[in-house]
């Protein structure tokens, strides 16, 4: 099943995915993934019986959830989470 993930972090050799809407979580080989994945990025995955068969990252994905995450911080320090 072709699917969205994102890399939540690495412990060792070892990689942690929070996979589709659900955020399903995953531990795979971090020799699963790309080379220059990194914590934080987004990726098409293809997930058959709790393995991961393909993953790219998508770069699209990854540069809104950044923006989205970067305009709340702005937000925050704005004061504009007071009410």
């Amino acid at each position: 099943m072709k699917t969205k993930a994102v890399i939540d972090r690495f412990e060792g050799d070892k990689a942690v995915l929070l996979v589709g809407e659900e955020q399903d979580r995953l531990v795979v080989l971090r020799s699963f993934l790309p080379k220059i994945a990194k914590e934080g990025d987004w990726l098409q995955v293809d997930v058959e019986d709790d393995r991961v068969l393909s993953a790219v990252i998508d770069a699209n994905e990854t540069a809104a959830a950044k923006s989205r995450i970067a305009d709340k911080l702005a937000r925050l320090k704005r004061g504009e989470h007071r009410e």
